[in-house]
């Protein structure tokens, strides 16, 4: 595989890097480009990625998540459809703040080399024509139509019809006077460090900016598969730990449903040998949620590379995003709740960006999408037989506070 070309700039400060960054962003904009920018959980720079055209994008995932993979972003949808298609934009321009003297070319772009010099030398205009979906605006729910969800799936899981169902709804909010997605883009990184930070925007699909607590999938570097049971709600009380959080019944079997469901998938696989930590509270922003941990050493698996496809495959929708069993929790969804998801609770994340071998895929959970004169914001909750309207109302709106934040 031939190695990327890197176009090398004068040492700069910060400063002139995010300007630099955003140089590139309004040129990929401008020219019909895709682009994600994000920030891993920890770390304190961001990372940009251009696709050299939306044709170029992969539609699904490669066949492994392993160093022979193609490095890209994937962007997918909880559902994919032709409004909504499962993309994979490869990696052809990246761009990483920590190295703010090199933006690197991968050898099927670098066409684009002298039009990425032309980028940084053209001005950058004060608003960034940022890209937008063409489906209409999904509805908002009121409290009192999410109540009549929230009963509805409470019934069914009496009727033994589903065991668990996550029902969701959109909210809208005016963009204030010059919203800036790359401004708010900082101030949810600088708010929330341990969260998968993301900005997404492709021709026909829009703009995506979201926050992210939940690892989907993760492949390391010396060879190891992460994934993880996220489930449970509370807010976070200012001066308390949170390992003095107390839970409901209802959040403790909401979140073990989770973990075992993620079991389950590994016993599909005829994978035995795993390793399990918690649940245990995990922070996220304002709000505590239980976390378990899994971990498999690819080593002791006879098929490695397509371990993390093939989880993938049974995970999405996770039964903490749909409910399970998922074929019968999906279709209950599909009647009742109302809307089409679009992007919210599918996944995201770079594959062999970083590093050869590395992946990091997120559930697209604390999102917004952008519209040009308004977020249309997403938030779920996870219904057992003891779920409460008002309760599971509260809690969507705890979560709507995570990327509405951003929109004062």
């Amino acid at each position: 595989m031939a190695e990327p070309r890197l176009l090398s700039w004068p040492a700069v400060a910060s400063p002139e890097a995010w300007a630099r960054l955003r140089h590139l962003a309004a040129g990929a904009l401008r020219t019909g480009r895709p682009l994600a920018i994000w920030r891993e959980p920890g770390a304190s720079h961001p990372r940009l990625l251009v696709a050299r055209a939306l044709e170029a994008s992969y539609t699904g995932l490669p066949p492994a998540l392993d160093a022979q993979a193609p490095a890209g972003f994937a962007f997918f949808p909880f559902r994919d459809s032709d409004h909504n298609p499962a993309l994979f934009l490869p990696a052809d321009v990246q761009y990483d703040l920590a190295r703010p003297d090199a933006v690197s070319i991968a050898p099927a772009a670098r066409a684009l080399v002298p039009n990425i010099t032309a980028w940084l030398a053209l001005p950058t205009p004060p608003a960034l024509a940022w890209h937008y979906s063409q489906q209409p605006s999904p509805p908002a729910a009121t409290e009192a139509e999410y109540a009549q969800l929230v009963r509805t799936g409470v019934a069914a899981i009496e009727a033994k019809e589903v065991v668990k169902v996550v029902t969701s709804r959109v909210a809208h909010r005016p963009l204030p006077p010059g919203f800036d997605p790359l401004a708010a883009f900082q101030e949810l990184s600088q708010h929330n460090p341990r969260a998968f930070v993301s900005l997404v925007s492709v021709p026909g699909v829009g703009t995506w900016l979201g926050v992210s607590p939940e690892v989907l999938a993760e492949v390391t570097a010396d060879g190891f598969f992460h994934t993880m049971a996220l489930a449970g709600t509370q807010p976070l009380v200012p001066g308390r730990s949170p390992q003095e959080a107390i839970w409901r019944q209802k959040e403790i079997e909401e979140q073990a449903l989770v973990a075992r469901y993620i079991v389950s998938c590994f016993k599909q696989l005829r994978l035995r040998e795993y390793h399990e930590a918690g649940p245990r509270t995990a922070v996220a922003g304002q709000l505590l949620h239980l976390r378990t941990d899994f971990e498999v050493d690819l080593k002791n698996v006879l098929s490695p590379a397509s371990l993390g496809t093939d989880m993938l495959r049974l995970l999405h929708p996770t039964s903490a995003v749909g409910g399970m069993p998922k074929v019968a929790a999906l279709a209950f969804l599909h009647r009742y709740e109302g809307y089409d998801r679009a992007y919210y609770s599918g996944f995201l994340g770079p594959v062999n960006v970083a590093s050869p071998g590395v992946s990091r895929l997120y559930v697209n959970l604390r999102c917004l999408q952008l519209r040009p004169t308004e977020a249309i914001l997403y938030a779920g909750t996870g219904l057992t037989v003891d779920s409460d309207p008002s309760r599971e109302w509260q809690e969507t709106e705890l979560k709507l506070q995570t990327v509405a934040a951003v929109l004062g």
